[in-house]
This record gives structure tokens, sequence and C-alpha cells, in this order.
């Protein structure tokens, strides 16, 4: 278990709250504990304990810090002005308290949520650091990339969670707070007195560190990773080479969204089992649906849609397809947060898998497709090609499931045809519906005997016939395709129909003849079963 320090906690305090008057004996004293006090309190267990006296302000406290001195707790947090405290001061001194003076107008929920934040915080990085170093780890190279920085992920008590390749573009803070797993204290004090910590404890968004060479600090861009009103840490980028990528602000929201998501899982202890199949809980009967829903605090009545993303056919078939996968689930899940908090990623059908549950259907179409095109944009950045399918914008999470193989449809689609990177039903009806039916007769016992024993005989009639078609019974334009005069097309048409006893011109017969070259040309083609 780690151990919190008076000192720790300082650094915690917003500036201008509050002041370390006097520090414990030992100085290192472990905090374990905080607690408020009013005049009616008594007979409390304070030990590791720092105390927050409610109701009296300044030299009014005497009393109840007389009693307090006997029992020892770590420190006492008082509301007083400068001089108003002299004599509390001094009592708790001698008895080895430590005293934090707090302005009179600071909330007491501020002061024990740094208080709290910082203890539990501490715990927290000791029990589960070798369990969380992976996702982290994982978040910040990929946001270093896209962000063109370099990363560094630090909990709420400035303790070094992940950070990014080094590179020789890191200046010294980064440098030494990489070393020791901590920044120094010297750059914590300097950040402070900047009003960095400040901006990032009052806003959600990001915010800027102008450089400072004379202080050795390049120019950074900060993060505060919150979960609810708690701050469970903060994500610096420090600019290398030619600065932040153009999107760094958009970016950096998602990958706090992401790390919060994976810190709130761990400290939560969900298994991992859990978190693989969240996708597939929304994708399954409707109670598990509500259930999901529930539990990530989301109105399942409201629209959704679900977005497959996968690689391209030659990063799919490339020796580093499984890392490929890897960063482009990294780089799903900082947009897809950065896009909505409450978007789920995982993987369904073996591809990567947003589900974008409470939109606004009026508008979220063009949202989705932007969400889309931005993943595009960026796994290029990462050397990697890929194809998102937006499904269908469904009218609630129970009705999501339906759309589920229609994106894998039109991913499948897209994949093939090279393009268009982001696609809808809207550009592959017609194949999505071919698709639909080549399953239905895959599953379907009967075959064509004839046509069949060709495919599986004679590729060149089966080629010929499958560009015969595609040209539309042309022989010109399928003579010309394949590079061979429109005599031999003729004939080979001929003798495929001679051979199966079927004509082309025959809308049944054209049809009958696509299905078979679908599964010809996927392979899936068999003469097992019952044959017609």
């Amino acid at each position: 278990m780690g151990s919190v320090s008076v000192d720790d906690i300082l650094e915690d305090l917003p500036a201008g709250l509050g002041r370390l008057v006097s520090r414990p004996q030992p100085t290192d004293t472990p905090v374990s504990q905080a607690l408020i006090f009013d005049s009616e309190d008594s007979d409390r267990d304070v030990s590791g304990a720092v105390v927050c006296l409610m109701g009296v302000r300044g030299r009014e406290a005497l009393p109840m810090v007389r009693r307090l001195a006997v029992s020892r707790p770590v420190a006492v947090v008082l509301k007083a002005m400068a001089g108003e405290a002299q004599e509390v001061e001094e009592l708790l001194r001698a008895s080895g308290v430590g005293l934090f003076l707090i302005e009179p107008s600071a909330g007491w929920d501020t002061v024990l949520s740094v208080v709290n934040g910082r203890i539990q915080n501490t715990d927290y990085h000791s029990d589960v650091l070798t369990l969380i170093e992976e996702d982290l780890f994982a978040i910040a190279q990929t946001t270093a990339r896209l962000t063109s920085s370099h990363v560094v992920i630090e909990d709420a008590a400035n303790k070094v969670l992940a950070y990014s390749t080094v590179s020789n573009d890191i200046d010294e803070l980064r440098r030494a707070s990489i070393l020791t797993r901590r920044g120094p204290r010297k750059y914590e004090v300097l950040l402070k007195d900047l009003g960095a910590y400040r901006e990032l404890h009052r806003t959600r968004g990001v915010i800027r560190v102008p450089e400072r060479p004379e202080d050795g600090l390049k120019e950074r861009a900060a993060i505060a990773i919150f979960a609810g009103d708690r701050i469970l840490g903060y994500i610096w980028l420090q600019a290398t080479g030619p600065g932040f990528a153009p999107n760094v602000d958009d970016l950096l929201l998602g990958a706090a969204r992401r790390t919060s998501a994976e810190l709130v899982r761990h400290r939560n202890q969900q298994s991992i089992h859990l978190r693989e199949d969240r996708v597939a809980r929304l994708l399954s009967d409707p109670d598990e649906v509500a259930a999901s829903a529930r539990f990530a605090q989301v109105d399942p009545e409201r629209p959704a849609c679900l977005l497959l993303v996968g690689l391209a056919l030659e990063d799919a078939r490339a020796a580093d397809a499984e890392l490929k996968r890897g960063e482009l689930a990294n780089l799903a899940a900082l947009h897809a947060a950065a896009f909505k908090d409450s978007a789920v990623v995982g993987q369904y059908a073996g591809e990567t898998t947003i589900v974008v549950p409470g939109l606004r259907s009026g508008d979220a179409a063009a949202g989705l497709r932007q969400l889309a095109e931005a993943m595009v944009k960026d796994a290029r950045r990462l050397g990697v090609g890929i194809y998102v399918a937006i499904g269908s914008v469904a009218p609630s999470l129970f009705d999501l499931r339906s759309t589920a193989g229609e994106a894998a449809a039109v991913l499948a689609c897209a994949r093939r045809a090279g393009g268009p990177h982001v696609a809808t039903l809207d550009d592959f009806e017609a194949e999505v519906l071919l698709e639909a039916a080549v399953r239905g007769f895959e599953a379907a016992p009967f075959r064509h005997r004839a046509l069949t024993r060709l495919f599986l005989e004679d590729e060149e009639l089966a080629s010929t016939l499958e560009e015969y078609l595609a040209a539309g019974l042309d022989v010109t334009a399928c003579a010309r395709s394949m590079n061979v005069h429109k005599n031999t097309v003729y004939y080979r048409v001929a003798k495929v129909s001679r051979l199966t006893g079927l004509d082309f011109g025959n809308p049944v017969h054209s049809a009958i003849a696509l299905l078979h070259l679908e599964l010809w040309k996927a392979k899936r083609l068999t003469t097992t079963g019952d044959t017609a």
C-alpha cells in the first residue's frame, strides 16, 4: 500500500485555498484518513488522520485543539486568516501535530476531496499499477503518435502511470519524471505557480502551458482525468519536432475519457471478461441490454448506432496484423470517447466495434460520419488502412441488434471494393442484398450439379462466365475486359450453356449462376449435401 504525507496533500490543494503552517513530527508521518470534527466530537480514533475542524475559526478552535493534541492526529485543518491562529499553531507544534490554514470562504467538500483523492489514488496506484500499465501505455503511445508529442499519464498524486516511447526531444522535466516515476518537485511547484493545476481543476478541457526556455520547459498541453467530480490524474503532452497536431484538443479529450474508464474499471475491480462482453451484451436480449444500459448510465430508449471498424485487407494479412488491430482498437476508443463519453468500444464479428447510445436522431448521421472520417484520417497517420461501416441508426438500444448484420455486410463490401473508406447501406445496398442471398443459398443443401462441377473443374470457363455476367451479357465489353476476341467469349459461354443446360439470357438462370459464382469466388463452393 502506498503512503501519503502532508506535503503530498499540500501539492493537490488548489492555489490560494490554503497553506501548511507547520509539519507533523516526524514529517513523513503517513496520512490514512480524513475526518471532520465539530465541537461535539470526542473520543474518536484520529490515528493517521487529517482532522478538519468545522464550525470554528482561529483561536475559537483552542478547546478542540487541546483535546486533539492529546490524541495526536497527523494534522489539523482550520479556517483562519493570517495571525488568527498563532496560539493553535504553538499548541500543535509542541505536540508534533501539523497544521493547515484554509481560506475561510473555502468549502470543506473541496478540502476533503483533495485529501481523500490523494489517499485513495496512492493506495490504488500501489495495488493495481501492474494491472493497468499495459492498457495505459498503449493509450499513451497511440495518443503520442496521433498528436506528434511525448505523452505522460499521471495519477492525482503526480506519480507516472504510463508514458510514450522516449525520444531525443523530451525536456528535463519529462526525462526526470520517467526516471523517477514522479515529476520533480521544483517543476510541480513551477507548474502550480503558473496556474496550470488550478486551470486543470477548474475546467474539463485542455490547457496550454507556453514554452519556458529559461526553465528548460517545452510547450505543453494537458487535461485532467475526471470520474464525476473527482480528479483521477492528468495527461501531459510535451511538444516535439514541428509541434502539436491540429486536432490535439479532441484527441486529448478522448484520451482522458478513455484513461478515466480504464482507471475506474480497475478501481472497481471489474473483470476483463466483462469489458470484452460489453458490446455482446448490448446486442443481446432486452434484459441484458437494459442491465448494460443501467450500468453505463444511458437511456436505452434513445436512438443508438453501431459502427464497425476493420483493417484493410493488406493490413489484415500483414505479419504485424495483431499489432495493428491493437492500435486500431486504441484509436477507435480515443475517438469514440471524444465523440460521446458513453460510447462503448469492444469486438463484434472479429472487428473493432463502437456502440454510440443516446443519439439525437435529427443530427446523428452527420456527426457519426465525422467520427468515422476522423478515425480513417488518423489511422493513415499511424500507417494503417481502415474501413468504417456505419450501421443504420436504431430507434433504441433494444433495436440495435437488428443493425449489426447490416453493418458487417457493408464493411465486407467496402473492404472488397476498396472503398469508400466510410460507408453506409446507401453505398452498397444491392451488394448487401446479394450477400444476404448468397448466405441463404450457402446454408441451403441444394446446388446445381453440372454448374458446380464445371466451376470446380474449369477455372477458365468459370472466369469467363463471371466477366460475362458482370458486363451485363455484353460480349464486346466482356472480351475487352478479358483482353480476348469476342468470338472466344461466344464460344466459352455457349460451352457453359451446353454443359449445364442453362440459358443465361433467362434472368432466373443468370441468378442461379450468380449465386454459385459468389460462392466460387469466395472458395466456399462445394459439392457436399444433396444437389439438384
